[in-house]
């Protein structure tokens, strides 16, 4: 029997692909033409317009070259001109530091900060249960 050689495939690292749109198509299109490729919801909130707010802080991340753009739009849609900024968004109590990576296009900037924090207590104090009332305190 012959013995089948194997062949040694090179992976290649595969292209990002948003919708059958690369990244560098979807980055020039207008505004107009991504509400086309967006899912339902965020070319919703494209389609109503966008605030004075939301405008003024995407004119700051196509202007103005910083290490972080701070903002508290967690409404704002991921478009394709954030990718590979950092951005912090607000949670509420502080600004929560996100990487815009191409696979958070079309999400909204809240999902990636968090509001809610997991509730860590400690042990009951004295006095908290009526066991604990005989608890010597040495």
């Amino acid at each position: 029997m012959a013995k089948k050689k194997r062949r040694m495939r090179t992976r290649r690292k595969k292209e990002f692909m948003y919708r059958g749109h690369t990244l560098e198509e979807l980055q020039s299109m207008s505004l107009k033409e991504l509400k086309k490729v967006l899912p339902a919801r965020a070319r919703r909130s494209l389609n109503r317009g966008l605030n004075p707010e939301e405008r003024a802080f995407l004119e700051c991340i196509q202007t103005k070259e910083k290490d972080v753009y701070r903002t508290h739009r967690r409404e704002m849609v991921v478009l394709p001109q954030f990718v590979g900024k950092t951005i912090a968004v607000h949670d509420g109590k502080d600004f929560k530091e996100v990487r815009i990576e191409a696979e958070m296009i079309g999400h909204f900037l809240g999902e990636f900060a968090l509001t809610r924090r997991k509730v860590q207590h400690s042990g009951p104090g004295v006095g908290a249960t009526r066991s604990s009332k005989y608890v010597p305190l040495k």
